[in-house]
């Protein structure tokens, strides 16, 4: 493959966002010249849209409501070499994106992920401090994620990882399906340290941070049990076993002193629990073998589309 000059796209979900969408544009406009800025909007019920057209942007619609939906309509309809995610909000810094995208293609990355580092004691709550904590040491056990932030809505992806993506997250979970794809497909990646700025005056999060932190969890949940089965299974087997084990052992210890077995509903529950902690335990071993042909299906379909190394910056 010849070098050909990279076209960047600039693409920026956003709900509400009418006193930070403006600067969101101008400012990437200003570090990425030959950037296109695709402004998605989400039903908003503010001037969102009308502000991002004046800024310069180009401006589409999605009506499914969450930003998972939203993700999922641009990754399909914007044609690019290089993706630049980036929130709406105004809390992510717009000069950091040449080095960024320069990482992502001197070094052949499939995805560059934005760690933030707060500028100031409002700009990244406690709570969400703590939220993302725990989200991200889980899912670096499950799936052995070698990130810091991992709810970060700040990512320089190339075409091949958002050609080859498919999710199905609707809401804030799209954060954890990024990650995930990239660690399931083996795709070179990086996280570099961006500052992270507090939302300016008339912008307000839409994050909830107990709601959103459980309906990230179950997609973490989901993520396991469909990209690794055999660990989702095996944890729920075990789970049923040692609940059989720890109902039938009395009952047994009766049997044995006594010959009779007076607790014949505690018994069949017993045995009941030990019949699906075996199926459960074969379950997770032939969806194992299911979701290795899925895995290298996706792996050869990433694997044809061309890497950001031969890309030339304009």
């Amino acid at each position: 493959m010849t070098d050909m000059t990279a076209r960047i796209a600039v693409i920026v979900p956003c709900y509400n966002e009418e006193a930070a969408i403006a600067t969101v544009v101008r400012d990437f406009k200003a570090a990425l010249p030959g950037a296109v800025i695709y402004v998605y909007d989400n039903n908003s019920k503010d001037g969102t849209a009308a502000r991002a057209r004046e800024a310069g942007a180009v401006v589409r619609t999605e009506l499914r409501q969450g930003k998972g939906n939203v993700v999922r309509r641009m990754f399909a309809d914007v044609e690019a070499d290089v993706y630049v995610l980036v929130d709406g909000d105004d809390t992510y810094d717009a000069s950091a994106a040449p080095a960024l995208i320069r990482r992502l293609v001197e070094d052949g990355l499939d995805i560059v992920s934005g760690r933030r580092v707060a500028t100031g004691q409002a700009a990244y709550r406690p709570g969400h401090v703590l939220g993302n904590w725990l989200l991200t040491t889980l899912t670096s056990v499950m799936f052995r994620v070698k990130l810091n932030d991992l709810l970060s809505g700040y990512r320089i992806m190339s075409r091949r990882f958002v050609k080859s993506f498919p999710f199905t997250a609707e809401g804030f979970g799209i954060e954890t399906e990024l990650t995930v794809h990239a660690v399931r497909l083996l795709m070179p990646m990086a996280e570099v340290e961006t500052r992270y700025k507090e939302r300016p005056e008339g912008s307000v999060s839409k994050l909830n941070t107990y709601r959103d932190g459980l309906r990230i969890l179950f997609t973490i949940a989901a993520l396991v049990r469909e990209e690794r089965p055999l660990v989702f299974f095996t944890t729920i087997a075990a789970l049923l076993m040692i609940s059989s084990l720890l109902l039938g052992t009395p009952v047994v210890l009766d049997y044995f002193h006594t010959g009779l077995v007076p607790r014949l509903p505690t018994a069949v529950l017993a045995v009941g629990f030990m019949v699906l902690g075996f199926l459960s335990l074969a379950s997770g071993l032939i969806l194992d073998t299911v979701t290795r042909g899925r895995w290298e299906d996706k792996r050869m379909a990433y694997l044809a589309i061309p890497g950001p190394q031969d890309l030339k910056l304009p």
